[in-house]
């Protein structure tokens, strides 16, 4: 028992020592605001420590004399984003009361500033400067230039979230932002819509729209089916047109091979002592024909962009393949000139080539998720 009370006092102390030590490494090293930080933690729970509270005070104090000599020379200057600046130090500043606030003891003895109305000032100041430049990038009229602006309206509420002006903003500069891309009903080569299979119980064109939705690599991007962008009077941007120019729905082939086989085997055999047999060997052939049948089908969707005023801005091919292929075999002559590995192969059970609909499933599936991809690389560019 005393082994175990003396185990936890002296683990007790040198988690204490190791407190101590760390924030006077700080204080050593002119990392003021972490030390302050570590120590008035650390003084939650001793807040009489001398070291800790000796540690703190001179802390605080070259804090306060960097934070409030940088905000001094950030107020001479001309650069616009001083203020965000400067309220980054106000908010160091007012981090570091926080900290000694929670322990009353300290309070009294170290006596920190209160901050907070700094705060308030230079944050909606910090906000204003925000929102000016947003408007700033707004009429220069470009997407680039929206996005830019939206931005900048984005962290104006981050300083100032009551700023409804910026919030109006905000919502006015991301319509203008955001390029609102439509996804044409895939169609095959001679126009008409291609609907005899559908993903899933959905039909290709539907699947990709969620996709991207889903994930559409850019916050500026915006993908919607024809008959959602209708419904909900969507300007058009730009318009993605698929079209499948090839489906080929392989027909299934034989390649045979013939191998001859053959075996000794005993025919007869005679007695004439009880140690003495004599066998009568013949040769008996098979000839294992082996047929390896393939099914190769492949498809290719093109991929065509064209903007709202009908010009073509981009396009490519995705490509798939489905290669399918089985191996089986049968014999002619006698039985037992086959190997127990020739009777594997001869009684393997065929296996059947997938269906139609199968090999379309599959080939669907892989343009789809190529062209996935190459769409969202296409428009993560915007």
């Amino acid at each position: 028992m005393k082994l175990k009370l003396y185990i936890t006092i002296l683990s007790a102390f040198s988690l204490f020592a190791f407190s101590c030590k760390t924030a006077s490494k700080l204080y050593e090293k002119g990392n003021y605001d972490e030390a302050v930080e570590l120590a008035a933690k650390k003084l939650q729970k001793d807040p009489k420590d001398p070291k800790l509270l000796d540690i703190i005070n001179n802390s605080y104090s070259y804090a306060v004399t960097d934070h409030e000599s940088r905000i001094h020379s950030l107020s001479l200057s001309t650069n616009e984003m001083r203020y965000e600046s400067m309220y980054n130090e106000y908010l160091s500043l007012q981090r570091m009361y926080d900290a000694i606030y929670k322990v009353p003891s300290v309070l009294e003895i170290v006596k920190p500033f209160d901050y907070s109305e700094y705060l308030v000032t230079y944050s909606k100041k910090a906000s204003e400067v925000r929102y000016d430049r947003g408007i700033a990038f707004m009429q220069r009229y470009t997407k680039k230039s929206y996005q830019d602006a939206y931005r900048e309206f984005q962290l104006a509420l981050r300083f100032d979230a009551g700023n409804r002006d910026a919030t109006i903003k905000l919502n006015e500069a991301y319509e203008y932002a955001v390029t609102n891309v439509i996804i044409l009903p895939m169609q095959q080569q001679g126009g008409y819509v291609y609907s005899s299979y559908s993903v899933g119980g959905n039909n290709f064109d539907d699947q990709l729209v969620r996709d991207l939705q889903y994930n559409s690599g850019n916050q500026f991007v915006k993908f919607y089916s024809a008959w959602d962008a209708r419904s909900q009077n969507v300007r058009i941007d730009q318009e993605v047109d698929l079209r499948i120019v090839t489906m080929d729905i392989g027909r299934q082939y034989d390649n045979r091979t013939t191998r001859k086989v053959s075996k000794d085997i005993v025919v007869k055999e005679t007695a004439y002592k009880p140690d003495s047999v004599v066998k009568e060997y013949a040769k008996v052939n098979a000839n294992i024909i082996t047929t390896r049948r393939t099914m190769n089908s492949s498809v290719q969707l093109q991929v065509n962009v064209r903007n709202a005023d009908g010009r073509w801005v981009w396009n490519d091919n995705v490509n798939a393949v489905h290669n399918w292929s089985t191996d089986f075999a049968t014999f002619n002559g006698d039985e037992r000139a086959l190997s127990d590995a020739d009777k594997q192969i001869v009684n393997r059970r065929h296996e059947f080539a997938p269906t139609e609909s199968e090999i379309m499933r599959v080939l669907l599936e892989s343009v789809n998720n190529d062209a996935l991809y190459r769409i969202r690389n296409h428009f993560n560019r915007y």
